[in-house]
């Protein structure tokens, strides 16, 4: 197995195009077409994780975070960066990241942190848009059953926790078939008219290409007339941050005391009081501070995040319990369903690819009590 299909596996889950625009995701250090045996899974490119992958034998690992964030101007030996991407390449040591596209994808980081706070009906908190695409393709009514099917297989007509879902409506079509054509109906150089189907499916932007070659694998027409458009609406797996209830409503000091021991968080902190107690919470791994006010507008009583400002606490206060967690303990549970994700691709158990979970804590924030 290749990194390329490493890679493959990891983007059927979280795209890269639905990434932030100025993130760098995907494979960093490395050729995909070096051969994988074995593969570690961290949350961070870390000195500790290089020495474990060393130790694992491993030759590729897979972070969340990028090391390389900026563009960089030269690899130097002295710097942190350069120093980690020389270790990468002596060793012989690929790097790949799965960074907003895994924060942002269904089941992704925030979906994790939520599952952790124990949180039920979780949807994204706020959908991303101009993801989907509708596609519409013209197709005699004896095919449009197995075109339907193809495309569904290669991933259209999935709306929410629907799957194979598609309009068709009847119309006539007419064509003039040129010299040296071999029409499905008609004759060369005759105007025909045919009755025929419209088939309308939506699928995902990044899923279109695989979509439009299976259509075409079964489509009867040499030339076959399709549309692609781009639809408005906000996606409904796919967004930043995610919302969704606790199973009763507790008190603040209790969902603070679940929050700590369910993420691990060595101190937490905080700002509001919640006098009618906390139901219904809004998560984002990470730095998703920006994400307060549609965790307000959602009518959340608590938003669970990371990296908070001192002005967002101060701002909020009134509005909504504003919890930072720490930005490695609202992150670090995607590390374990990266791993488990790729264990249970049927091609790496078949070619017997191992994944590592890395053991190494990446946490660079410390906390004194004295």
């Amino acid at each position: 197995m290749q990194i390329r299909d490493i890679a493959s596996f990891i983007e059927s889950w979280a795209p890269p195009s639905i990434s932030w625009d100025r993130d760098n995701v995907g494979l960093l250090v490395g050729s995909p077409a070096r051969k994988v045996r074995r593969v570690l899974v961290a949350l961070d490119a870390t000195p500790a994780v290089v020495r474990e992958a060393v130790a694992v034998k491993a030759d590729l690992i897979v972070t969340h975070h990028p090391l390389i964030f900026r563009p960089l101007e030269r690899i130097d030996g002295d710097d942190r960066t350069g120093s980690l991407i020389g270790s990468l390449v002596r060793k012989g040591i690929a790097l790949y990241a799965a960074h907003t596209n895994l924060d942002f994808t269904t089941g992704g980081v925030s979906a994790l942190l939520a599952g952790r706070l124990g949180l039920k009906d979780v949807v994204p908190l706020s959908p991303l848009r101009d993801t989907q695409r509708k596609i519409v393709v013209f197709v005699p009514a004896s095919h449009a059953g197995g075109v339907m099917q193809a495309m569904a297989d290669a991933g259209a007509g999935v709306i929410g926790d629907y799957e194979s879902c598609s309009f068709t409506s009847a119309g006539e079509g007419s064509f003039l078939p040129g010299a040296g054509t071999k029409p499905h109906s008609g004759r060369s150089g005759r105007l025909s008219r045919v009755k025929e189907l419209r088939l309308e499916m939506e699928a995902p932007e990044w899923k279109v290409p695989a979509v439009l070659r299976a259509m075409r694998s079964v489509h009867p027409y040499e030339e076959v007339a399709c549309d692609v458009y781009p639809l408005l609406k906000p996606a409904d797996r796919y967004g930043m941050g995610a919302i969704g209830s606790l199973r009763g409503t507790v008190s603040l000091r209790d969902f603070l005391r679940k929050v700590e021991r369910s993420l691990g968080s060595r101190g937490i902190r905080y700002s509001g009081s919640a006098r009618g107690g906390i139901r219904k919470v809004a998560v984002c791994g990470g730095s998703g501070s920006d994400l307060t006010r549609a965790a307000v507008a959602a009518g959340a009583d608590a938003f669970v995040t990371a990296d908070v400002r001192y002005h967002g606490f101060q701002e909020h206060e009134a509005e909504i319990v504003l919890v930072d967690a720490g930005h490695y303990e609202t992150e670090h549970p995607a590390v374990g369903a990266m791993a488990r994700y790729l264990r249970t691709r049927p091609g790496i158990r078949r070619k017997n690819v191992k994944i590592h979970e890395s053991k190494k804590g990446t946490n660079p924030v410390n906390y004194f009590r004295s």
